[in-house]
């Protein structure tokens, strides 16, 4: 199962599960609490556009992984 909390007590990730499967939006998170990444998952796999973002929130990367 995975650790939703780093040791410090911030959030990993955000999201939720569908049988046991990442399903929906989900975010992720660095150590310092400041959001890494974010997309949406349909049954575990990545869809849609995932944003990778910098420690300052902008926008560095996008990957469209399709539908």
């Amino acid at each position: 199962m995975l650790n939703p909390l780093y040791k410090n007590g911030n959030s990993r990730f955000t999201g939720k599960f569908n049988n046991g499967q990442m399903h929906g939006a989900w975010k992720f998170f660095r150590k310092d609490g400041s959001l890494m990444r974010s997309g949406k998952f349909n049954n575990g796999k990545q869809v849609g556009v995932w944003t990778t973002y910098d420690r300052a929130g902008q926008t560095v990367k996008e990957t469209n992984f399709g539908s």
